[in-house]
C-alpha cells in the first residue's frame, strides 16, 4: 500500500473546490488555505459545463432556478447584420455558484503537505506569467429595457473594441466593454445599446487578455484554475476550464499516489493545459481577425497570434498522448 498523500489546496474558487472534492473523495489528506479575492459578478455556464459540475459535485439540482439563456444575438464585423443563434446556458454570480457547491473540510492529520495545488495567486517562486495582449474590460451593472429579451445575450463588435451583455435576475444585467483604454463604446452601439435602459452602478475594471503561468507545475506543486490560465472573456469558458483542470489535477495526483511516473504525469498535465490554451487562442484569432479593421483590432489580432506561436514552440516535443482521462482517472493509452 502506498503512503497517504497530504495535499494543500490554495484558493476558494471553482478549481479549488473541484480539486478538494475529488481528492477528499479519493482519501487524500486535505489542507485548505483560502485566498480572498473579488468575485466575478456574472458567469455564463453552458450545458456541457453544467454536466461536469453535476458529475464532480454529485448534485443533480446544482443549477436549479438560475436564469436561462436560449439565444445569442451577434453583430460581428464592420457593417454586419444581426444574427440570432441558439444557445444553452444559465447565468450565476460567482458568489452564488460557490454557495451552491459543497464546502470542503480539512482532513489532513499533519500540517506537512506532500503536494500543493495553487488555484489562486500569488504564483510560486520561479513561476512567471506569459500574457498576450493588453485589453482592459469594464463590467457595468445595468437595467434592461422592458422589451429586452431576458432569454438572450448580445455580442457586438465596435471600431475600438467589443460589447457583451447578459441578463441577470429581474430586470438587471451586466455589460462588458472591452476596448481601447478610456474609450466609451456603448454610445456607438447599434445592437447592445437598444437593450439597456440605464447604468445601475459603478464599473469594475479588470484585464481581459489571455495569460498563462509558466511553468504550470513542478516537483510538489500544480497550478490550477485562474492561477494557471486566464482566458479572453470573448470566447472563454472560465468555469468550465477551471473544473476540467481540477479533474485533471486530481487524476494526476491519484496516478502519482498509485506509483505512476511522476515526471511523465507532470509533463502530461503541463501539455494538456498548454494545448487547451493554444486552442483557445486559435478560436480567439478568428474573432479578432474579423471583428474590425482599425489599429486596435490589428494589435489584438497580432497579440493573439503571438500567443498561439509561443504555445506551439513550447508544445514542440511535449508528449501528451501517453495518458487519457476515463471518468475521473488517468489511464495509460
Amino acid at each position: 500500500m502506498h503512503p497517504r498523500i497530504n495535499i494543500k489546496v490554495v484558493g476558494d474558487g471553482v478549481a479549488a473546490r473541484g480539486c478538494a472534492r475529488l481528492l477528499d473523495r479519493s482519501g487524500f489528506g486535505l489542507m485548505l488555505e483560502g485566498s480572498p479575492r473579488p468575485k466575478i459578478p456574472a458567469i455564463m455556464i453552458g450545458a456541457t459545463t453544467q454536466g461536469l459540475f453535476r458529475d464532480t459535485f454529485g448534485r443533480a439540482d446544482l443549477f436549479r432556478g438560475l436564469p436561462a439563456i436560449t439565444r445569442r444575438v451577434v453583430a460581428w464585423g464592420p457593417g454586419s447584420d444581426e444574427l440570432t443563434l441558439p444557445h444553452s446556458a444559465v447565468i450565476a454570480s460567482e458568489e452564488d455558484l460557490l454557495a451552491r457547491l459543497p464546502s470542503p473540510t480539512e482532513s489532513a492529520e499533519t500540517t506537512d503537505a506532500n503536494w500543493t495545488i495553487i488555484a489562486s495567486r500569488p504564483l510560486p517562486e520561479g513561476c512567471s506569467e506569459q500574457h498576450f495582449g493588453s485589453r482592459t474590460a469594464r463590467a457595468v451593472p445595468v437595467r434592461l429595457r422592458e422589451d429586452a429579451d431576458r432569454a438572450a445575450c448580445w455580442v457586438e463588435s465596435m471600431a475600438a473594441g467589443w460589447l457583451f451583455l447578459i441578463p441577470c435576475a429581474n430586470d438587471g444585467g451586466w455589460l462588458l466593454e472591452v476596448g481601447a483604454p478610456g474609450d466609451m463604446l456603448l454610445p456607438g452601439s447599434r445592437l447592445v445599446s437598444r437593450q439597456i435602459a440605464k447604468a445601475a452602478g459603478e464599473a469594475v475594471l479588470f484585464p481581459a487578455y489571455p495569460r498563462i503561468a509558466w511553468p504550470l507545475c513542478g516537483p510538489g506543486w500544480l497550478a490550477c484554475g485562474a492561477a494557471a490560465l486566464s482566458f479572453d472573456p470573448l470566447c472563454g469558458d472560465g468555469s468550465g476550464n477551471a473544473i476540467r483542470e481540477a479533474i485533471l489535477a486530481a487524476a494526476v495526483l491519484r496516478a502519482i499516489q498509485r506509483g505512476g511516473d511522476e515526471a511523465a504525469l507532470l509533463a502530461h498535465y503541463r501539455g494538456r493545459l498548454l494545448a487547451g490554451f493554444k486552442r483557445h487562442l486559435e478560436v480567439c484569432e478568428g474573432f479578432y481577425r474579423t471583428g474590425g479593421s482599425t489599429s486596435w483590432w490589428r494589435a489584438q489580432h497580432q497579440a493573439v497570434c503571438a500567443g498561439a506561436e509561443w504555445c506551439a514552440r513550447e508544445l514542440a516535443g511535449t508528449p501528451i498522448g501517453r495518458y487519457r482521462i476515463r471518468g475521473f482517472d488517468l489511464e495509460e493509452t
